[in-house]
Order: C-alpha cells, then sequence, then structure tokens
C-alpha cells in the first residue's frame, strides 16, 4: 500500500508553488519511511524547478536537503529503527556494481545516480515514473540511502548539510585540508560559510575570497583566519602564490587566471558552482607552478555519514533562515538575489 505525503510542487517553470497531495512508493523490505521534519533550499533546486538546466518534470516537487524522523520500516531494514533522526541527501539510489559505487563513491556511479528528485525510476517501480523530492511530509528511500543524523545537530540546522556540507567536506577531505594547509574559499553564501566552518575545524589556515568585505564579521565568526576583497585588484598582487587549495562555490563566471595565479606549488583550485558558461584559462597559468584546475561533485554515502559525524563533533551546523511553505517563492528570489544568510531551511510542518 502506497503512502500519501503532502507536498509543495511548482506546475511549470514560471508557475508558483502550490500544494498537492502525492503518493510514495509502497514500504519494500529494505526501505525507510521518514517522516520531513525540515528541508533545506539549495540554489539547484532554482535550476531545476524553473527548468534553467532543462529537462525538468511537472509538477516538479525539489528538496534533496531532507532531515526528519523514521516512520516506519521494512521488514528487512537492519541499519534504522522508528523514532531515529535521519536524513537524505541528493541521492536515494545507484547501480550498486560499478566501479564508483563498489568504492562508496555513489555520486559518480557510471549508470547514474537516482537523484532525489526530477530523475527517472525503475519502470517496474513506476512506468513514466520520476521521483519528488523533500518539500513534503513524507519519504520513502531504500536505508542505503539514508543517513543518521547525530544527536549533537539540530534537525533543522543538520538539512542544508547534506547537499552544502558534504560538497564542501568531499574536496576538503580529498585534497587533505588540515594542519598545515593554506585554504582559500571563492564566495561565503550557502555553500561557503559552511567550507569556512569544516576548513577551519580540519585545522586549515582558511582564508575567504568574497567581492566585498560586507559579510567579514560572520566570515571571521564561522572560523576564517583571513578575509579579502576581490573587488580590489591589490588583493590578487598581495595573496598571488599563496594557497594549496582554492575551492570556487560561486556560479559566476570569473577571471580564472587571476585566481588560479593565487596557486602555490603543486597547488589546486577545485570547481563546485556551476557557471552557465565554458571555464577559460591559460595553459601557461597552469604549467607554471604545475597548478591543477579540478572539479567535485557532493559525496557518498560513507562519506556524507563522516561529514555529519565531523559536523557534530565540532558543533557545525549551518545558519539558517527557517521560512513557511507558503514562503518558498519569495525564497527563491532571494535566494537568486543573494538576499539570505545563509540557506533557507522549510519548517515541514507548515506544509
Amino acid at each position: 500500500m502506497s503512502t500519501v505525503a503532502a507536498a509543495y510542487a511548482l506546475p511549470a517553470p514560471d508557475g508558483a508553488f502550490e500544494k498537492l497531495t502525492i503518493e510514495r512508493r509502497e514500504l519494500g523490505p529494505h526501505d525507510v519511511l521518514i517522516d520531513v521534519k525540515y528541508a533545506g533550499i539549495c540554489h539547484s533546486d532554482i535550476h531545476t524547478a524553473r527548468d534553467e538546466w532543462g529537462g525538468t518534470r511537472y509538477p516538479c516537487v525539489p528538496g534533496h536537503e531532507i532531515a526528519g524522523l523514521v516512520a516506519a520500516v521494512g521488514s528487512a531494514v537492519t541499519k534504522y529503527k522508528v523514532g531515529d533522526r535521519v536524513g537524505v541527501g541528493c541521492m536515494v539510489d545507484s547501480c550498486g556494481k560499478c566501479g564508483p559505487c563498489l568504492a562508496d563513491e555513489e555520486q559518480y556511479c557510471e549508470a547514474g545516480a537516482t537523484m532525489t528528485y526530477n530523475s527517472p525510476v525503475a519502470p517496474e517501480v513506476q512506468p513514466g515514473g520520476y521521483t519528488m523530492g523533500g518539500y513534503a511530509t513524507r519519504v520513502v528511500v531504500t536505508e542505503n540511502f539514508v543517513v543518521s543524523i547525530p544527536e549533537g545537530i539540530g534537525l533543522d540546522v543538520a538539512a542544508p548539510l547534506l547537499c552544502a556540507g558534504v560538497t564542501l567536506f568531499s574536496p576538503l577531505r580529498h585534497w587533505q585540508a588540515g594542519p598545515g594547509k593554506r585554504v582559500a574559499i571563492i564566495g561565503m553564501g550557502g555553500l561557503g560559510h559552511i567550507g569556512v566552518k569544516i576548513a577551519a575545524a580540519m585545522g586549515a589556515e582558511v582564508t575567504v575570497l568574497s567581492h566585498s568585505l560586507s559579510k567579514q564579521e560572520d566570515g571571521k565568526r564561522f572560523g576564517a583566519h583571513h578575509y579579502y576583497a576581490t573587488g580590489d585588484r591589490q588583493t590578487f598582487r598581495e595573496l598571488r602564490g599563496r594557497f594549496d587549495l582554492i575551492l570556487n562555490t560561486v556560479s559566476a563566471d570569473l577571471p580564472l587566471d587571476d585566481y588560479m595565479k593565487l596557486l602555490n606549488l603543486d597547488g589546486t583550485l577545485v570547481i563546485l558552482g556551476l557557471p552557465e558558461n565554458p571555464l577559460s584559462v591559460k595553459p601557461f597559468t597552469l604549467a607554471g607552478y604545475r597548478r591543477s584546475l579540478s572539479g567535485s561533485m557532493i559525496g557518498g554515502i560513507a562519506q556524507t555519514q563522516e561529514m555529519l559525524n565531523f559536523c557534530a563533533q565540532h558543533g557545525i551546523g549551518a545558519e539558517i533562515e527557517l521560512i513557511s511553505a507558503d514562503e518558498i517563492d519569495n525564497a527563491y528570489d532571494r535566494v537568486v538575489a543573494s538576499d539570505v544568510r545563509y540557506r533557507f531551511v522549510i519548517d515541514t510542518a507548515t506544509i
């Protein structure tokens, strides 16, 4: 028997969110039914809901930063029990057989991971069906794609960690941020502010590179050791050759050569934000100091759990504005205008 849930959906790219009733799949042996308590708003929700990346199915129920409580479990579930604090991030399934999946890197599944919303589901499950996300009261997810939210983090401030948190944690771990490493984070928004907190907790020397100094006080409070305005050309002269690792969290077109020159020998700049236009960098900028330009997605399920445990240990949560479901349209406009400090989270009790 399927589960009914209330949800907020966008009916068309230029529409407004409206409440509707959706059906979640029948609880299978390995499935977990979750009462959603909080759902974060990610900028990719906006791109998808408004069909800015193409291929959006409607009605679209976004949301891949889901925090809640276990309401029921399938007969074969061993990891969770009713009442557990849990989360769901950007993925709800993968092939489980390819090299990346076997290496706990399901986000790079060769068959393509099943995303939490707007992703086709297996025909045997629902012919022509597609996933619907966390702007809803309930969701059903296979237990291997559910993570435990430790008691040390509030469910509301944990929700954005399921996407934004692991998006920053993964490259920081991969490029071994820690004591003795100089890390710069471009942008102090929904992604960047969490990256500052995590990198500082790892023991790295953290610098924020932001267009202006308007958020400098916040950046220092989150753990940044230095804060520079990229609107000041002196910044690029003063910091040349300074960093081991730079994480670019913004989706705007940047003069990459200027930023690449801030790397020291063997330094790496990692693209996390996804601008619309192709990236451009001069070969000599890369060759000069054996610099690298790379990219990173989210993290696998095991690493997402590691991130949550790390954040609980260090008292890290997102800085949020809690909103009701009828404020989603306004929240989307404010995210586009960069008018949020630093992440919107929907209280799903208002759905």
